[in-house]
């Protein structure tokens, strides 16, 4: 078994460097390739026509007005408003072809984070907030929607814009484009130490926004409201999300500071570059410098305007992009997590399965290390046949019940489902030859239709009554003012303890699986409503092969055999009155039942 991953993630040796991570980056954009190369065409042109228009300048000031040309004038004139008119219409298409390509890329990604955690084991989870798995999909994935929507074309429009920009400088006068260009390498410095700065800023935040979430997602939901009003800590719990609010308000502002000082200057000093052209070409003439025309210093000044946008907007590109890094690098990590659960090329797939489990020898290791869980459990459940497993907290009743659906693999030994290693089935077969009912029952937020609808979606209305009337919730569903339409609150909230159960039960009949797991279905419910729901499970367990992981043990006095665990070995076995015979850890268990029994 691989190990698990903690909830915090840190960076790791191992992680790929940047330049990898930017070609991992460029990958995902490889499908719309197609489109991104039309987005690249009209980038071109619209370069294309935005550096023609000082040119169009210059012929107006150089030539078509000092020789009163007005035919040339109008014809100059018409150019630059056909020129302003293309490269709107060309900038409308590349944002809606870039952001339809980054959308794709971000449902891509939102696709494939949850595909990936749809194949952790149960491990995973269990040691993972909740709310640090919904950041990761919302926060992480929707910070980088700038920079896949809109940053990479931006990147490329600019880069084009600056290059056709300097081309046409060096083509009107090269010695004022060698001066307008000095301290560009300067800039480049100053944008990459900016980015670097915001990269370890936002990571920071996204941890913390991480942390928020989990704390949203613990503290508000019914439990954790239940929770907080019932100890008196809805105070306490407000001022540590204050708290937690307030450490991210300080990142917010040093992400958005970070850097801003020194990229103002790159502003105002390429903002004062057109005052010092008309200054150095000026001083050059009176010098008796070269000859330097009036078109050329106006057509040039605005081309140097046109470059400080795009140039500008290219260091801050920059800055983003090295931010988004950290973004990225977030998600890589889910995306590269270790499957331990997997299913095999060769996969054994069973039409009919009849419902024999065996446990060979069986091992489990959280980790697989430290100390054996379970160790060295030999049992055998026939086809249609009870076995219930007894036993103190912590004895590893439930891990056991666990194996055999493949909530978690075996660290050693086998479990067989009619004799076949259920590490060697398909998953399909054994979705369907196991099916579990436990202590905790998660409804979704539905309609109690559509939760009965998730073991079996195509299941009829008359599907959908037997099931609930199996499980001796019917006549209550039919009593609600909607029925089978009735939504149900989080986690079931609207229903009982007991309700909430039955249709649990009722779900698993619809699915039908030939093998039961119930993990201490009925302990978390008083003797009246347990007795109702044991009913259902009778009804549930009737010629199925069921695996009873029991609390209170005269739900599975009935059962072919009863294995108690202790320290995650086998203490007894045998049947119910055998083990009495015995008078030892079960008939010890049996008497403490009794005494906790409610007399009346």
């Amino acid at each position: 078994m691989h190990p698990d991953h903690e909830p915090t993630w840190k960076p790791s040796a191992a992680q790929p460097e940047q330049p990898r991570q930017v070609r991992r980056i460029l990958r995902l954009f490889r499908p719309y390739r197609g489109r991104l190369a039309v987005v690249g065409l009209l980038v071109g042109a619209a370069s294309l026509v935005g550096v023609a228009t000082p040119f169009l300048l210059k012929a107006i000031l150089d030539v078509a007005i000092p020789e009163g040309r007005t035919g040339l004038l109008s014809l100059l004139a018409l150019g630059m408003i056909l020129s302003a008119v293309l490269t709107s219409v060309f900038g409308v298409l590349q944002t809606l072809i870039s952001t339809t390509v980054g959308q794709r890329v971000m449902h891509d990604l939102r696709t494939a984070v949850y595909g990936r955690l749809q194949r952790m084991s149960l491990a995973f989870f269990t040691r993972t907030r909740t709310g640090e798995v919904q950041s990761r999909i919302a926060n992480d994935i929707g910070g980088m929607q700038a920079t896949v929507t809109s940053t990479a074309t931006s990147l490329v429009s600019n880069l084009t814009s600056v290059v056709a920009t300097i081309i046409a400088m060096i083509a009107l006068d090269w010695r004022l484009t060698v001066v307008s260009l000095l301290l560009l390498p300067v800039f480049v410095w100053i944008s990459r130490r900016v980015g670097n700065e915001r990269k370890k800023i936002t990571t920071q935040r996204q941890k913390q926004m991480a942390a928020m979430a989990a704390t949203v997602t613990e503290s508000l939901s019914v439990s954790g409201i239940l929770l907080g009003r019932t100890m008196g800590r809805s105070d306490s719990l407000t001022k540590a999300f204050a708290d937690e609010s307030e450490q991210l308000v300080d990142l917010e502002v040093r992400s958005n500071m970070a850097g801003r000082w020194r990229m103002a200057v790159i502003t105002i000093v390429m903002a004062a570059m057109p005052a010092f052209i008309y200054w150095a070409a000026g001083t050059a003439l009176q010098l008796g410098g070269p000859q330097v025309s009036i078109g050329t210093i106006v057509a040039f000044v605005s081309l140097q305007q046109g470059l400080f946008r795009p140039a500008v907007s290219l260091l801050s590109t920059g800055v983003q992009i090295q931010t988004s890094l950290a973004l990225f690098q977030r998600i890589f990590e889910y995306l590269d997590l270790p499957i331990d659960i997997t299913e095999r090329e060769d996969a054994v797939h069973l039409d009919r399965v009849k419902g024999e489990v065996r446990f060979e020898n069986v091992e489990f290791r959280y980790d697989g290390k430290g100390t054996p869980i379970l160790d060295g459990i030999d049992v055998t459940v026939p086809a249609g046949a009870g076995l219930a497993v007894v036993g103190p907290t912590g004895a590893g009743k439930s891990t056991l019940g666990h194996l055999v659906p493949r909530l978690y693999d075996v660290t050693g030994g086998r479990v067989t489902l009619d004799g076949v290693d259920v590490r060697d089935l398909d998953f399909d077969t054994l979705a369907r030859a196991v099916g579990v009912v436990s202590q905790e029952t998660y409804l979704f937020h539905a309609t109690v239709a559509d939760n009965l609808r998730f073991a079996k979606p195509e299941a009829t209305d008359e599907e959908l009554h037997a099931a609930a009337r199996a499980a001796q919730i019917h006549d209550h569903i039919a009593s609600l003012p909607d029925g089978y339409d009735t939504v149900v609150g989080e986690r079931g909230y609207r229903f009982s303890g007991g309700e909430k159960q039955r249709l649990a039960i009722a779900r698993t009949i619809l699915r039908d699986p030939p093998v039961l797991i119930l993990d201490e279905a009925t302990s978390a419910l008083d003797t009246r409503t347990e007795h109702a729901v044991q009913e259902a499970i009778d009804a549930l367990s009737a010629n199925r092969t069921t695996v009873t992981i029991a609390h209170r043990l005269s739900t599975i006095r009935g059962a072919d055999q009863i294995v108690v665990l202790d320290s995650g070995q086998i203490a007894e076995r045998g049947t119910h009155e055998e083990l009495l015979e015995r008078d030892g850890r079960y008939a010890a268990l049996v008497r403490r039942d009794a005494q906790l029994e409610p007399t009346g």
